[in-house]
């Protein structure tokens, strides 16, 4: 029976034993746990003596934690490269840079993985295709952004440009001024 705490362990051992050097990188933390807290979900993983990850109990002691808010996953997820921006890391300096390290370089390559299933060129062309229908979804996003920013700065103005909104209140601090001032001139003449 897999443990639900043992299931994202998969994709990551997958990904590990495709990368001798994560591995490697990995393997003198053999026995060490880092603990995964993201506030309701705390996860505990030790490191294998093959540089490979399993489940640990909820008891043990970690050398490492790692904390994240929840709501910064989608952020994580979005953009791998800021992504210890969001973990705060605590523990062991080394087992927390060699984790930091895999969890950078390490990525899923899913060309190698279908072409066993499909062979070579199928999985090319299965991959190519794929970022191809990300790329123009994602400039169609883009474009209907656009657009309908456009409709309601310009054709239904609903929206202000900034640069609009700052001439307004630097008209509005003109009048308040030339108001004042028309007060006082007119103190002066009542006296």
């Amino acid at each position: 029976m897999t443990s639900l705490l043992s299931i994202p362990l998969a994709p990551i051992n997958h990904l590990l034993a495709q990368e001798a050097w994560a591995r490697a990188k990995l393997m003198p933390h053999a026995g060490k746990v880092a603990r995964l807290d993201a506030g309701v979900i705390s996860v505990n993983w030790q490191v294998t003596n093959d540089g490979l990850l399993k489940a640990a109990g909820a008891d043990v002691m970690p050398q490492v934690m790692l904390r994240v808010k929840l709501a910064d996953l989608p952020l994580i997820m979005q953009n791998r490269d800021r992504a210890v921006s969001y973990v705060r890391i605590e523990g062991d300096a080394d087992f927390a840079n060699a984790i930091a390290q895999v969890s950078q370089s390490l990525k899923w390559e899913a060309e190698e993985d279908l072409s066993r299933v499909v062979g070579d060129i199928a999985a090319r062309r299965i991959v190519t295709s794929a970022k191809s229908i990300t790329e123009t979804a994602n400039a169609q996003r883009r474009a209907l952004e656009e657009n309908i920013a456009e409709y309601f700065l310009e054709e239904n103005p609903m929206l202000l440009r900034p640069a609009t909104i700052a001439d307004f209140g630097r008209e509005v601090s003109k009048l308040r001024d030339d108001i004042e001032r028309l007060e006082k001139r007119v103190r002066k003449l009542d006296q």
